[in-house]
């Protein structure tokens, strides 16, 4: 097969840590890496930790005026604040958050990336793990755990790795990983005041990533109804009972399993 020689080398590289102020391990890793930098340092790329949210993280709380969560659009990023702060837009910008529910490490990731599908599958095989974005738990808010910081702390170095070692001019192979993509979000149920009535199924708790097939309990009521999955077809839920999504009234995700594909490829500047 013939390598695609079209993708730019990587460059720039942003770290955020404390996007939401209470998931103390991003902040505890990049207060780290702002006093150790050589462990992030790779050549031939600018490698940058940030605070996403200082305010946030002095009170310990997820945000102080707006939840950041997916709120970096190109005119978001455009802003002379954050260009005065970071400068220009990096080529790669991981967050490194955590979650309450059941995740485990996962990788979020745009398809349209070819560069992300090898990190992704380099990532994987170097941790003996199957990513499904940058992201672990369980953990609490407000805590820090010594594994999920060094699962964390592990995925960050060896995407770096791959970086300059893409970089660097080596060769990938043609390479296919399952993903799991969002379809929509469930919301729990609420009676007439707007009050929760209904709480996840226990079968369903801690099952993140695993199927969720038509007829299976997905609430349960406070009197013992269960109110079932009635979609068409499985799903894979995930962040299921994510305490930090009661706001949103958000249950859980659900996803669906596809594969993404990608053709050799090689940097086209060494």
């Amino acid at each position: 097969m013939a390598v695609s020689s079209g993708v730019s080398a990587i460059r720039r590289v942003a770290i955020f840590g404390g996007t939401h102020g209470n998931e103390l391990t991003g902040v505890f890793l990049v207060k780290h890496w702002l006093e150790h930098e050589g462990e992030i340092t790779r050549s031939g790329m600018e490698v940058r930790p940030f605070i996403a949210n200082p305010k946030a993280v002095e009170k310990c709380v997820r945000y102080v005026d707006t939840d950041l969560n997916r709120v970096f659009d190109n005119q978001s990023l455009r802003r002379p604040a954050d260009i005065e702060c970071a400068g220009p837009t990096g080529e790669h910008v991981p967050t490194i958050p955590h979650a309450q529910t059941n995740i485990q490490v996962h990788w979020f990731a745009q398809p349209s990336r070819l560069a992300t599908v090898y990190m992704r599958k380099a990532v994987g095989k170097w941790l003996k793990l199957k990513l499904k974005g940058i992201e672990v738990g369980p953990q609490p808010q407000g805590v820090i755990r010594a594994d999920i910081l060094e699962k964390m702390r592990r995925m960050v170095i060896y995407a770096l790795n791959f970086m300059q070692e893409f970089n660097e001019g080596s060769e990938f192979p043609p390479c296919s990983i399952e993903v799991f993509k969002v379809l929509e979000k469930t919301s729990y149920p609420r009676n007439e005041n707007g009050e929760l009535a209904a709480i996840i199924h226990e079968n369903l708790q801690d099952q993140d990533w695993r199927a969720l097939n038509p007829g299976d309990p997905m609430f349960i009521t406070m009197d013992g109804k269960i109110i079932p999955y009635e979609g068409e077809h499985t799903v894979y839920p995930t962040f299921v009972n994510e305490a930090a999504y009661y706001e949103k009234n958000e249950a859980f995700f659900k996803t669906q399993k596809i594969t993404l594909s990608a053709q050799s490829v090689r940097c086209k500047s060494i």
